[in-house]
């Protein structure tokens, strides 16, 4: 019995530190790779773009309800997916093998470009806007690793700055193991 305890104790031990190693890793790309991204011109542009907009709450949330559960080709979807900042999401993919998604959010959590399709189109509600736009101040978070078909995938957000304030948010999904 002693036995089995303590190998289950070293087990526990074991995977912890090498889930503490994962976190450290991904903190360390998410400030050094990614979190540039946020200050990029094309991505900053588009966010801007948005926020200007003056989207009303009201109508997030009725685009929102309306986009979950829609197949990819509706045409709201197609739009944004299918948009120029969208593309310029699925070309930073393309050089990042580590990277499975990316998604652009503007100041109120709402989708701005994508690299796929989303599962729903306001982000606001969930903690890696509110954490990685930090009511403007911006913030890096990363989130716990999860089982996606097989792979652990990890989304790590960085705020969208501008002049030194929070706009947005982009979530980037990374191959958590892969992640060095």
């Amino acid at each position: 019995m002693k036995k089995t305890v303590m190998i289950l104790i070293t087990a526990v031990i074991f995977v912890a530190m090498a889930f503490g190693t994962a976190l450290a890793d991904a903190a360390s790309v998410a400030k050094g790779e990614l979190a540039p991204i946020g200050h990029d011109q094309k991505i900053v542009e588009a966010v801007k773009a948005q926020n200007a907009k003056g989207l009303t709450m009201d109508y997030i949330k009725m685009v929102d309800k309306g986009w979950k559960g829609q197949p990819a080709d509706t045409y709201f979807i197609k739009e944004l997916r299918e948009n120029k900042c969208s593309g310029y999401c699925r070309a930073i993919i393309e050089k990042v093998p580590y990277m499975t998604e990316i998604f652009v959010m503007d100041n109120q959590g709402a989708n701005v470009c994508m690299s796929g399709t989303t599962g729903d189109y306001w982000q606001g509600d969930e903690a890696k806007w509110q954490k990685s736009f930090a009511d403007g101040k911006g913030a890096i978070f990363v989130d716990e690793p999860e089982d996606e078909d097989g792979k652990m995938v990890q989304q790590i957000s960085v705020p969208v700055m501008d002049g030194g304030k929070a706009i947005g948010a982009i979530t980037f999904g990374v191959l958590a193991d892969e992640v060095k």
